[in-house]
């Protein structure tokens, strides 16, 4: 690995102060993926973007010939003082998160990879969060800005590398979870957060109402609350933070101290838990985080404090989403999806005809990514 070297920015890039960033070369082809997506244009070619493959359990196989990102690598610039990382997207994210670790930092999101293949494109493009999204924030608010390629072979840039407030889209952060059937990711900037000095997780037991009750009681108090789940009626609560202020925290709450916390978080995150092993479909459920225990055949295991929940149930599809709509929440098949056929809940009128003219405006050929869970 080459080593960092110091650059110093504009005035203009940085508000008239002068600061330096770390800088690591990998591999930049960017020209020669914005010239494959405008052959395949002049042709009408799809195009089906492939990074690491991990996610494509939940993604399916997009149509058209392959265009491979894995070889767009490197982290472009990494500012420890400052908390930001802009990295290329076919950059592992295991190397994006170890060199935040070299400097105690960490993405905040908690990104599943769901494999060792995962990129940074990848995570950011399915926009999935792991259980720290509640406490900290989800994929979208930690994006800063990005480049793409849209569907007429252009290389665009939008955002940047500070926080801002700007009228209209935050075209950024549409990228986040648009599954790439907006455009090609080349470049992703990302906030990133200190590692908590201390972590630890408190298990009770109690049944799932008392459990959700408990979350969302917690959650509302000043505690350094950072994942809550609940399965087999255990309740599992991890606190990160300061030594005094998680001493504080278990002191007041209570409960078992659970000695492989780390893992339990990290299985849950990459579906690796005992709950998950099976070939039972596996459900996603979004919901307000105090709704009751929504009464479904089947398993559940509870995630981010009442908010995500996850079903294993061999329940007609039909009924999982009319079931997820009276506590106004969505459902969608993650895993096992041809089982019992449709992934995505339909959407309202209102919202499908906002994704289409999104889908337009940045690929209006509709090249990229077709057949896609997230197409429309």
């Amino acid at each position: 690995m080459q080593k960092p070297f110091v650059v110093s920015l504009s005035n203009h890039e940085r508000r008239s102060k002068k600061r330096v960033m770390q800088v690591k070369q990998g591999n930049d082809i960017s020209q020669q993926l914005a010239d494959a997506v405008k052959a395949a244009t002049q042709e009408h070619a799809r195009l089906a973007i492939t990074g690491g493959g991990s996610k494509r359990f939940y993604t399916g196989q997009p149509e058209g010939e392959p265009l491979d990102v894995t070889g767009h690598r490197g982290i472009v610039s990494y500012e420890p003082t400052e908390l930001v990382v802009t990295a290329r997207a076919g950059t592992p994210l295991a190397e994006v998160e170890a060199a935040l670790a070299e400097k105690e930092q960490m993405l905040g999101f908690e990104p599943p990879y769901f494999g060792p293949t995962a990129t940074l494109g990848g995570a950011v493009a399915c926009g999935f969060s792991g259980p720290r999204r509640p406490y900290a924030g989800s994929a979208r608010d930690f994006v800063l800005g990005t480049k793409i390629i849209n569907g007429k072979g252009e290389i665009l840039k939008f955002g940047g590398e500070v926080m801002k407030n700007v009228a209209g889209y935050d075209v950024s952060r549409l990228m986040v979870g648009a599954f790439g059937t907006l455009g090609v990711l080349l470049e992703v900037s990302l906030k990133v957060l200190p590692i908590p000095a201390k972590e630890i997780t408190l298990s009770f037991e109690l049944p799932a109402d008392k459990a959700i009750t408990a979350m969302n009681a917690w959650a509302a108090q000043p505690l350094p609350l950072s994942a809550a789940g609940h399965v087999g009626d255990i309740l599992y609560m991890r606190l990160s933070g300061t030594e005094p202020g998680v001493r504080a925290a278990r002191a007041k709450l209570g409960g078992e101290l659970v000695e492989n916390g780390a893992e339990f978080w990290r299985e849950l995150r990459e579906h690796q838990h005992g709950f998950f092993q099976d070939a039972v479909p596996l459900w996603r459920l979004s919901e307000p985080p105090a709704a009751p225990p929504i009464e479904l055949p089947g398993k559940w295991f509870i995630d981010w404090g009442g908010a995500q929940r996850w079903l294993k149930s061999d329940a007609p599809a039909v009924t999982v989403h009319e079931h997820a709509e009276k506590t106004g929440g969505y459902a969608a098949l993650f895993r096992h999806a041809t089982k019992n056929g449709a992934t995505s809940h339909p959407l309202p009128a209102v919202l499908a005809t906002l994704h289409r003219n999104l889908k337009r405006a940045f690929d209006p050929d509709g090249l990229m990514n077709r057949g896609t869970v997230g197409m429309i």
